[in-house]
């Protein structure tokens, strides 16, 4: 069995990001200083409408655990207008306008923070109405930590209903052209005044064009705002150019979704974008898209959808043909006396011509086994290895074990490396120590590439006192780190994890990720 700090390093829920603490403060426990944070998203709710499910998010400074937690939501500027509500027997009305939370529980907190505490309800009452806004003050506190607080803007728009367009599934070879529809429609009663799609994309789907009422971060899509009228029950689309990208590993299938949000809650989920540090990406220069047929908007106020399970749609592209991928095992050699401490760096490279992609499950590319030399002891070793003696599994980046089990990204590309130090003790000299390291290694794991080119190239050693002439690390490592590039990945990731942190999460998939807090 997994370990739960395990569990948490190979699947975190992915509702992290860079938390810049400038509201925080700093709170001394057990004599060293830890900040807190707290974050609550600004939420648009629709009039008429059952509201919205939102939640708070706890982020540290550095790993801690927290008891004796309560949060307290105060509403009294949204008096009348809005009403905050959990049925969570922990959560209770001190005065009309107030809500406390207290959790009986510990709650383990660190950089990549909390998957949300206490979710509320937000819920226009029949007295409000499009234009209302107010803040919504949030406040935690912990035992032995100083109150921290965020406070969010909350604000009712006229209810719409936007609703995505049919699953649309197509194919294409490793690098060729194919377009797929964009499609909105109104199944509600009242125009939409302009909508924006988020797109969250699998690596390889490229733009062909880059629109300028589009965003992207390099050939990846991020969104495309519309200003065009929506009429009840009229279905919009547009056509969007794709090319596939010459690196996709074939035969396989690539995803993407669209989600469907209103200006109101596209400026809401923008904050969100902003806080957890991430980016939309820049416009493109290559004319507008439109969505036909439409009309020019005239007038907007807020608003907000009243039925968002239905804004999502999936794109499945089939890639077809033959493109795969050889991974290559990275030894290397390394020297030194008794009691002596030498970095050993090793690890894998991919040979191509396919760019290896899990990112959609958050699953390593790979898994890599490594037996320490006879006669030394691994010191300092790295957060993504563990030691396993059958079902059993240690715990990460755990020193002076003899045998280590690692995992990668989940994505690496044509060409790219992902390489490990570890730090050996050399207790005692023995000439042509060998630790060997193997790729492709089996594990009843999600991800972990099988299917290799070259299997002969899945092993390499790991030498310790190499004797002149000896063969040295087998597998062409020459100790230099050569660190896994093309971080766009690591984006999409976070627009993945802020999607499912405003309640799209039926239609995306959640991809982990590891950002850390901001001090």
């Amino acid at each position: 069995m997994l370990s739960n700090s395990t569990r948490r390093w190979l699947a975190g829920l992915g509702v992290a990001g860079a938390f810049v603490a400038a509201s925080a403060t700093p709170a001394v426990a057990g004599g060293s200083q830890i900040k807190l944070g707290l974050y609550f998203s600004d939420t648009t709710i629709a009039t008429n409408s059952d509201g919205k499910i939102e939640r708070s998010r706890l982020f540290s400074s550095a790993p801690t655990v927290l008891h004796d937690v309560a949060i307290r939501y105060d509403f009294s500027d949204l008096a009348g207008k809005v009403t905050v509500g959990d049925d969570d027997p922990y959560c209770s009305n001190p005065s009309e306008y107030v809500l406390l939370c207290t959790d009986p529980f510990e709650i383990d907190v660190d950089e990549w923070g909390s998957n949300g505490i206490f979710e509320v309800e937000l819920k226009a009452t029949a007295k409000a109405k499009d234009g209302d806004a107010g803040t919504l003050k949030v406040t935690m506190t912990a035992a032995g930590y100083e109150p921290v607080s965020h406070d969010a803007k909350i604000r009712i728009g006229e209810g719409v209903d936007l609703a995505a367009g049919q699953e649309i599934e197509t194919s294409a070879a490793p690098g060729k052209a194919f377009t797929a529809p964009v499609t909105v429609g109104n199944a509600g009663e009242t125009t939409a005044k302009g909508a924006v799609a988020i797109f969250y994309n699998d690596y390889g789907l490229n733009a062909a064009r880059h629109f300028n009422n589009c965003t992207y971060v390099g050939d990846e899509l991020r969104t495309c705002t519309f200003d065009e009228e929506l009429p009840a029950g009229r279905t919009f689309s547009a056509s969007m150019p794709y090319v596939l990208g010459a690196d996709t590993y074939a035969p396989s299938s690539k995803y993407g979704e669209i989600i469907w949000m209103t200006p109101a809650e596209f400026e809401d989920f923008q904050k969100d974008v902003d806080f957890y540090q991430e980016t939309i990406g820049e416009p493109g220069t290559d004319g507008k898209l439109a969505l036909v047929p439409a009309a020019k908007v005239t007038s907007q106020g807020f608003q907000a959808d009243r039925q968002p399970e239905n804004n999502g749609t999936i794109l499945t592209v089939n890639a077809t043909g033959k493109n795969g991928t050889d991974l290559e095992a990275l030894g290397t050699s390394v020297t030194g006396k008794a009691g002596a401490t030498v970095k050993a760096t090793f690890g894998l490279r991919n040979n191509g011509p396919a760019t290896l992609d899990y990112n959609r499950a958050g699953s390593s590319v790979t898994y890599l086994s490594f037996d320490v030399p006879q006669g030394t002891t691994a010191v300092a070793v790295p957060e993504n290895c563990i030691t396993r003696n059958g079902d059993q599994w240690g715990e990460p980046g755990e020193p002076g074990q003899r045998n280590y089990f690692c995992y990668f990204g989940s994505v690496l590309k044509a060409g790219d490396s992902a390489m490990l130090d570890f730090s050996l003790r050399i207790d005692k000299v023995i000439a042509n120590a060998t630790g060997p390291v193997k790729v492709n290694v089996t594990c009843q794991c999600d991800g972990g590439f099988t299917r290799d080119l070259k299997p002969a190239n899945d092993t390499a050693k790991v030498v310790v006192n190499a004797a002149p002439g000896g063969d040295g690390g087998q597998g062409g490592g020459d100790g230099g780190t050569l660190p896994i590039t093309g971080s766009s990945t690591g984006l999409i990731a976070g627009i993945g994890a802020l999607l499912l942190a405003a309640g799209f999460g039926g239609y995306v998939v959640a991809r982990r990720r590891k950002t850390r807090f901001v001090a």
